[in-house]
């Protein structure tokens, strides 16, 4: 297994990371009916991604293997929802053929690098079903069950989870 490079998104991976996802939710949405998966499917396009929004606060990389993109994922740091010492995992993805090699692991330290190198105390994410037990293995604590509206008459049930930086 060759190793895997993590860097910041460019306007031109916007369709893999697309493929990424989609690829991510066929196959690993697991504990999601069908309706819920279409509608989840929806709200994957390439212009989704704000790929390029650094001084926005929000940073998407991508992971790569054999020149390759095998991962995303979207850190967002604009606190006007938030406390401002408190930033947001918005999405780590990983294409279904490379999961349980490291991948989300590398994306997510290094979004949570991100975070601790502006200053912020504190990380939040929405879980997706199949996500809880990635997450709470790398230290996020459950905090409440919510509901994410992908459609207009359809949501997925999500864990909302923390982690206090160090």
């Amino acid at each position: 297994m060759s190793s895997v490079g993590v860097r910041r998104a460019k306007p031109g991976d916007a369709d893999s990371i697309a493929d990424v996802h989609a690829a991510a939710i066929r196959e690993r949405g697991a504990g999601y009916d069908e309706q819920e998966l279409r509608a989840w499917l929806a709200n994957v396009h390439p212009g989704r991604y704000p790929i390029g929004e650094r001084e926005a606060g929000i940073d998407v990389l991508v992971a790569e293997r054999d020149d390759r993109l095998v991962g995303f994922g979207w850190l967002d740091r604009d606190s006007a929802e938030r406390d401002e010492s408190t930033a947001e995992i918005v999405a780590v993805y990983v294409r279904p053929d490379a999961v349980r090699e490291g991948i989300g692991t590398a994306i997510l330290e290094r979004l949570e690098e991100l975070a601790r190198e502006a200053g912020l105390a504190e990380l939040v994410l929405v879980a997706s079903k199949n996500a809880i037990d990635f997450y709470r293995s790398r230290g996020y604590d459950p905090d409440e069950t919510v509901a994410l509206e992908m459609t207009a008459n359809v949501s997925l049930a999500g864990l909302r989870m923390r982690k206090r930086l160090s």
